[in-house]
């Protein structure tokens, strides 16, 4: 198999920012591809393996359809990490007939020590400290239609967990401004992610100059009414920016960190930015295996 030690995704962070930007036109251009049906097959002779041990269908979905539409072969292993076998010892074996390994498992460790013995390069498909190719994805989005990310200003309303800690990650690598706005005791405080693009705020007011708003479900030990005042609303993104991009994280619970009608506001976009999932993992396969 390809040995590709230095194309590991493992956090956003760690690819340079002319890389990311690179994987962004890309997708913008593999986008036009998926409408118009001409796929490149650049992944035509390439075996992927598409590991899932843990929930969720999304990204792993859009994998293997992104897979297949570039001719490549994909196969989902039923592997558990840290059970029977050691991680070393599964990599052995993959590596006997995979290109290119898509993870998507609780432990971002996992997933480090899987690339550190692999030579097949590592996607991190989702662990439940970051999810790097869901913002890649909502940053693909973003550019398409913004057409720069330079100055962006991303507000999460959203605690300190995988998907608005690749956000934070984001910040460290581009030029973007990332605020957290949640109370304290969810603020992300990982002395690895604090950066000078990145702040934490107790106020809501930030969404009101945001090109970007994100949002996370509610964190089950929050009290009742404790996270009502950071319920993103209509009425609230109707005193925002009139080209702010709202990008609630799916799934959404309607009632919690969303209104309903927030979830029909003219600025929600979230199935469109979902769209661009596929395109920027078709990306960064692309990438990987060349």
């Amino acid at each position: 198999m390809n040995s590709n030690p230095n194309k590991d995704f493992l956090e956003f962070h760690s690819f340079p920012p002319d890389t990311i930007i690179q994987l962004i036109d890309r997708s913008a251009q593999l986008a036009k591809h998926w409408h118009s049906r001409t796929m490149p097959q650049s992944l035509s002779g390439k075996r992927i393996g598409i590991i899932v041990d843990d929930t969720g269908w999304r990204n792993t979905t859009a994998f293997d359809l992104g897979v297949k539409a570039m001719g490549g072969l994909s196969v989902e292993p039923p592997i558990s990490f840290n059970v029977r076998e050691s991680t070393a010892d599964l990599a052995g074996y993959l590596d006997n007939w995979f290109d290119l390994l898509v993870v998507r498992t609780k432990e971002l460790a996992t997933i480090r020590e899987l690339a550190s013995v692999a030579n097949a390069p590592v996607i991190n498909a989702r662990t439940k400290s970051n999810h790097p190719c869901e913002t890649l994805g909502d940053l693909a989005y973003i550019n398409s239609v913004r057409g720069t990310l330079d100055g962006l200003k991303v507000v999460g309303i959203a605690p300190d967990a995988n998907i608005f800690r690749s956000w934070v990650e984001a910040s460290k690598t581009l030029p973007i401004q990332v605020v957290q706005v949640y109370p304290e005791h969810w603020h992300v405080t990982d002395p690895k992610l604090l950066n000078p693009n990145f702040e934490t705020s107790l106020d809501i007011g930030h969404i009101f100059d945001a090109d970007v708003i994100v949002t996370d479900s509610w964190p089950g030990d929050a009290e009742e009414g404790e996270l009502a005042s950071y319920q993103v609303s209509a009425s609230l993104l109707d005193q925002g920016k009139h080209d702010a991009l709202f990008l609630p994280c799916p799934p959404v619970a309607r009632g919690q960190e969303v209104t309903v009608d927030a979830m029909s506001h003219p600025s929600c976009r979230s199935r469109d930015a979902k769209a661009f999932l596929l395109h920027a993992q078709n990306a960064l396969m692309e990438w990987a295996t060349s």
